[in-house]
């Protein structure tokens, strides 16, 4: 089992990357390359960061035991 320092490292960073990514595509989808585009990425990624960090540090392990039993029942 990870420490705690450990979970908010890696909960800060995965949300970090994934709401970078998430908030950049969906702004493109929603507005496309237009002026306002960064700073309408920059608010939905501010928006959306606090989410994904709570969302990565209360279900993450939840997800990382489904993994482990669905990788032994794969065997």
């Amino acid at each position: 089992m990870t420490d705690l320092r450990t979970r908010m490292i890696f909960a800060a960073l995965m949300s970090f990357l994934m709401t970078v990514i998430m908030s950049g595509w969906i702004t493109w989808l929603n507005i496309g390359f237009h002026p306002e585009y960064a700073a309408r990425w920059g608010h939905a990624f501010l928006a959306a960061w606090p989410a994904a960090f709570f969302a990565v540090m209360t279900i993450a392990p939840m997800v990382q035991r489904l993994t482990v039993r669905l990788a032994a029942a794969l065997r």
